[in-house]
């Protein structure tokens, strides 16, 4: 697909996702693309809605693991949550939690909250919503062209986060597995979607890491950092390795992201 298509769909998706960050409710839009219908049965005949909400509950607990794709059957499940209410409304519980707990510090200096990037910050949606919502599997190509476009929205919950945070005085410091190639356009589109400021953006060096889990990648920055000197007050990323690991800060916050899972 070249870029002027992806770009076409890229607008009319970002539409909806304007038209969820924008509205006056407090959850955002009530637009949904796929109209949940429970069907009811009897004699275990297989509902496909009712397993696809058991199946995100596991991929949310980090019972479902290691994980390629979304079930084919679950398409329609996964983008009526992702583009309605309910992926907002989530989204908003944790970062209001991590706003409550921020507000309890005393703060140094030296006292830093880290952010993943990718269904942290910002938004790939307008990207999982021409490819299944994470049905098809993971095509580095393509992803990277959508990437490379810079355009990717702010996750409106983690924006407010993120302000707050800042106005309470801590230093913000974004860790994100893109690749050093992509730090430029990272940083560009970080700008356009609202993030202005901010202390490091720490992105993957493939020369070093190559080959290694985002847990072990992840671990090692953040090491690095306490050995700078800083203190990890608070992590928060959409995925478990965003926050497994090693020095993961004093407390940790994890953003609903059933489309795809990072090791």
């Amino acid at each position: 697909m070249n870029n002027e298509r992806m770009k076409v769909f890229g607008f009319v998706v970002a539409i909806a996702v304007a038209a969820w960050q924008c509205d006056g409710s407090e959850h955002g839009a009530s637009y949904e693309i796929f109209p949940l219908r429970m069907k009811t049965g009897h004699g275990g005949r297989y509902i496909p809605e009712v397993s696809c909400q058991s199946w995100r509950v596991g991929v949310e607990a980090h019972n479902v693991i290691d994980w390629k794709t979304v079930p084919l059957d679950c398409e329609g499940y996964i983008g009526n949550y992702m583009l309605a209410d309910q992926y907002r409304s989530d989204s908003k519980t944790v970062c209001r939690e991590a706003y409550f707990y921020a507000k309890t510090l005393n703060f140094t200096a030296k006292d830093i909250w880290v952010f993943d990037v990718d269904e942290t910050t910002l938004s790939n949606l307008p990207y999982y919503a021409q490819h299944g919502f994470g049905v098809e599997p993971y095509n580095s190509t393509l992803f990277n062209e959508w990437v490379d476009i810079g355009e990717a929205p702010a996750l409106p919950e983690s924006l407010k986060l993120y302000k707050k945070l800042l106005s309470l005085g801590i230093k913000i410091v974004f860790l994100t597995g893109r690749p050093l190639e992509q730090k430029a356009v990272t940083v560009t589109n970080l700008k356009i979607a609202g993030y202005h400021k901010w202390e490091k953006i720490i992105v993957k060096d493939t020369s070093i890491y190559d080959g290694k889990t985002a847990v072990t990648y992840k671990s090692s920055e953040r090491k690095k950092l306490e050995e700078q000197g800083y203190n990890i007050i608070g992590n928060i990323g959409d995925q478990w390795s965003d926050i497994l690991g090693t020095n993961t800060g004093d407390r940790t916050f994890k953003l609903p992201d059933p489309m795809y899972y990072i090791s």
